[in-house]
């Protein structure tokens, strides 16, 4: 598996914006991290500052809900944007409220060897990381978008059999974060393209697999979402083009089948569009283990 990762950021307003690199004694450990350039470091925000980022996150939140009513008051059509949902309540202030950590790691420990490159603050521009899980590894892979096409670069890795688990964290409700623990007891908070589906990947939940093994209804659920996509567009995004790479498949525990298909579009980019669907080829929403 490969997705798009950096360090996770602080949402609650103590922490908004912010993230930080403690031991296990809560001492900050930047300046302890060897080849790491300077960062904006971590001050948890006064009680000033965290009403504004309440003010700002209330004005964000009813922004997109207040487009959507005036654009229904002439006639019903539904949401014209996404509304954003609540984070919920954290379960883990200690972590999530009072501090934002996203590295915890004695001396000598795993988490201190991450590369600095996944911190969104010392990133250089145009830049991004990749995380690939693999049978035997754990790697960052660094890809510089000004170098056109050339390959990327290993950042950092891990075997594997290091890693103690990955799972995906409650906080923010349908967030992306994710927090890795080592063997060594150390850990690390990273923020991912999809972090159901690589915890659910790292615990052995999740097996790719062909065509042959899905039932007859399956097949032909995949033939049709091949055939004709369910995937609408803005005009100025461009058409739906028709798909002409096999879509990737995984076999959940349940007999559940995600199907991960690749459509492309009329201004040269694609979307990636993902179905679940249950043994008798109906589209489902698989259960969510961090709920």
């Amino acid at each position: 598996m490969r997705t798009n990762v950096t360090f996770a950021t602080g949402l609650a307003p103590p922490v908004a914006g912010l993230r930080s690199f403690r031991n296990t004694e809560w001492h900050d450990i930047e300046a302890e991290l060897a080849g790491w350039p300077p960062g904006p470091g971590f001050n948890p925000r006064g009680k000033a500052d965290r009403a504004g980022v309440r003010a700002l996150d209330v004005a964000l939140l009813g922004i997109p809900r207040l487009i959507n009513i005036i654009g229904n008051i002439a006639a019903p059509s539904g949401q014209l944007v996404g509304e954003p949902g609540s984070p919920g309540k954290s379960q883990d202030p200690e972590n999530e409220v009072d501090d934002f950590p996203v590295m915890w790691a004695a001396e000598g420990t795993t988490a201190r060897t991450v590369p600095w490159q996944l911190d969104p603050a010392r990133q250089p521009k145009r830049y991004r990381t990749e995380l690939v899980l693999t049978d035997l590894r754990l790697l960052i892979l660094g890809v510089d978008a000004a170098a056109g096409l050339a390959p990327a670069d290993e950042l950092w890795q891990a075997p594997r059999g290091s890693v103690a688990a990955i799972a995906r964290l409650a906080y923010p409700q349908n967030g992306s974060d994710v927090r890795v623990r080592f063997t060594d007891g150390s850990w690390t908070r990273w923020k991912v393209g999809d972090a159901t589906k690589l915890a659910a990947r790292f615990r052995g939940e999740r097996k790719s697999v062909t065509e042959d093994a899905l039932t007859p209804q399956q097949q032909q659920r995949v033939a049709e979402l091949l055939t004709d996509p369910p995937l609408s567009v803005a005009r100025s995004v461009g058409r739906v083009l028709p798909v002409t790479e096999p879509p990737t498949l995984e076999m959940l525990p349940d007999g559940i089948v995600a199907v991960e298909l690749r459509v492309p579009l009329s201004n040269g980019t694609d979307q990636t569009l993902t179905r679940y669907l249950s043994p008798s080829g109906a589209d489902v929403l698989p259960k969510d283990p961090a709920k």
